[in-house]
């Protein structure tokens, strides 16, 4: 058993795949099955059971799979933080987050980090959801997760940064755009812009309009919060989203943003493997982050129109 045993083993579990893991390894499908049967042979059990459309780890796969990501990440933390200390001031920090977390939240913080520290390489790793940015977090391939807090999660420290509270965005010329803030009840049968599946935010959404209710009709869905405030200021509906800082001023003229004070803010910030044994230079580029959200997120109640 050896550690690219290991490494390739947990690749085919995240993947599901043997052939996409190969592609990633520029190797073959047959040198990759062979670590997986290299473990299976030691252990004595099969770690992964075949299905036409891919592989999933049987039960003693999912018990090593569980193990070995938390070693593995462990390892490769403390070689990235060995490779830190070698560099000197240089060096680099490594996030993860989603496509629009970076203009929405980072944007000015990273120039100012820039200013600061002009030898480190800021890396930066999207994902799709705040899901997929804990497995890179807990796999040790980033250093910091910019994330939608959710429930706690074992090995892993969250840090709130930003309340974000939910707006309905519709376009200026809606009839609700004159309303100074929305009631649950306004809701019902609207017809909604759905927000992207199994993020943290439409769970969260979904448990409100349950406990409500309401029963809005999710017409389309989108992959981002981004593309639900285009398609609500062009008119195509309506989108209960969370009020980030960029949607205010001049760039949306035809948009408007109405409280939903009923429904709890949303909590956007940090997750690290261990704040305690966090890098210097990630502490300073979270710690940067922070304080620029603080001085930009806040969003102001949209005043109503008068007809």
């Amino acid at each position: 058993m050896t550690i690219d045993d290991l490494r390739v083993f947990t690749a085919v579990c995240r993947a599901g795949s043997l052939s996409a893991v190969a592609r990633d390894l520029r190797c073959t499908q047959s040198a990759v099955s062979q670590h997986v049967k290299r473990l299976e042979r030691e252990l004595g059990l099969s770690l992964i059971e075949r299905h036409p459309r891919g592989v999933v780890p049987t039960k003693a796969g999912r018990l090593l799979q569980t193990a070995v990501a938390a070693g593995l990440g462990s390892i490769d933390h403390a070689l990235h933080r060995i490779a830190e200390l070698a560099r000197g001031e240089g060096g680099s920090v490594r996030i993860t987050t989603g496509a629009t977390s970076i203009r929405h939240f980072m944007s000015s913080a990273v120039v100012a980090f820039r200013r600061r520290f002009p030898q480190v390489s800021l890396e930066f790793q999207t994902e799709v959801s705040s899901r997929s940015c804990l497995a890179a977090l807990t796999a040790g391939r980033v250093d910091l997760a910019w994330i939608t807090l959710g429930t706690p999660v074992r090995g892993i420290d969250q840090r709130p940064v930003v309340d974000l509270p939910w707006v309905l965005a519709v376009a200026a010329g809606d009839p609700l755009a004159a309303r100074a803030r929305i009631e649950p009840a306004d809701l019902q049968d609207a017809r909604l812009i759905g927000l992207p599946q199994n993020s943290v935010a439409r769970s969260q959404l979904d448990s409100w309009i349950g406990r409500s209710g309401i029963r809005p009709v999710f017409d389309t869905s989108v992959a981002d919060w981004d593309t639900a405030i285009l398609l609500a200021e062009l008119g195509l509906g309506h989108a209960v989203v969370p009020a980030l800082p960029q949607w205010r001023g001049p760039g949306h003229p035809g948009l408007r943003l109405l409280p939903l004070p009923d429904l709890p803010a949303l909590t956007a910030g940090w997750a690290v493997r261990d704040w305690d044994n966090l890098c210097p230079l990630s502490r300073a580029f979270a710690d940067t982050v922070a304080a620029h959200c603080g001085d930009e997120a806040a969003l102001p109640v949209e005043p109503p129109v008068t007809p």
